[in-house]
């Protein structure tokens, strides 16, 4: 029977940790071991500078779960690195509040939390949702069955080394979501803008604002299979190297001062 590992960077008691972990406990057994608040845009955070403290908790089903005031890297971390004792044969996060697409990668705390398990040499899956444009509360339901398929494959097919599949499902019943699109990372777009303010004694503090982040969404991307209707599966390697530039930039004359 396989052993998930679960993390998020939504914080140990967000409603889409516990829709993972039921989706997946028919499947095997389940280890929740998520951060004890929200660290959504964190990144790839890992804590070197400080100790790290774990405590036991509880989702609101009863689900006996670990946590941590670390991020969810650290999480995963900690989790591998022995906390949790068994072996773990799949890292599964999620599922965010929000989706991940394109260069969010870089900035997604559910998708770097999964590489975390990608670099300890286990296959990986990030999981997200898209939010109701209408701001209700989302439904994690149909997020959940996905994520279940897909783990379900990978179980199947296996990975490559070093690989995370990042899955982004539409804010959609089950049934009105078109079906599962493999697909490339997409151009986000931000809108990021500086908010400036006074403090009480008249010094400046800021905030990085804005509008929401858009996309273009280009056929065969996971911006366009969101766009219209379908939830995404993009595989990411963790060899960022651009191999077409290497050639180009040795001719560079890296000889001369």
């Amino acid at each position: 029977m396989p052993h998930f590992l679960i993390s998020n960077d939504d914080g140990v008691h967000a409603p889409g940790i516990l829709a993972l972990a039921q989706a997946l406990m028919p499947l095997g057994r389940v280890t929740v071991f998520a951060p004890d608040r929200n660290w959504s845009a964190s990144g790839h955070d890992k804590t070197m500078d400080r100790p790290l403290r774990v405590r036991e908790t509880h989702l609101a089903d009863g689900t006996p779960a670990l946590t941590s005031d670390g991020s969810p890297a650290d999480c995963v971390a900690l989790a591998l690195l022995g906390v949790v004792q068994e072996p773990v044969d799949l890292v599964v996060t999620g599922i965010n509040a929000g989706e991940n697409l394109g260069q969010d990668m870089t900035y997604s705390g559910t998708v770097t939390a999964a590489m975390e398990g990608a670099l300890a040499g286990l296959p990986a899956v990030a999981v997200s949702m898209k939010l109701p444009a209408n701001g209700s509360r989302p439904d994690f339901t149909a997020a959940a069955h996905i994520a279940r398929r897909v783990v379900e494959r990978v179980l199947r097919f296996g990975l490559p080394p070093r690989v995370v599949l990042n899955v982004n499902v539409p804010p959609l019943p089950l049934e009105q979501i078109k079906g599962i699109r493999i697909t490339r990372l997409g151009e986000r777009i931000y809108r990021d803008a500086l908010v400036t303010r006074l403090d009480p004694r008249q010094k400046p503090y800021y905030w990085i604002g804005g509008e929401p982040p858009d996309g273009i969404p280009e056929e065969g991307t996971d911006i366009g299979a969101l766009a219209e209707g379908y939830a995404s599966v993009t595989p990411l390697h963790l060899d960022l190297t651009l191999y077409s530039l290497i050639e180009p930039l040795r001719q560079w004359n890296w000889e001369e001062d």
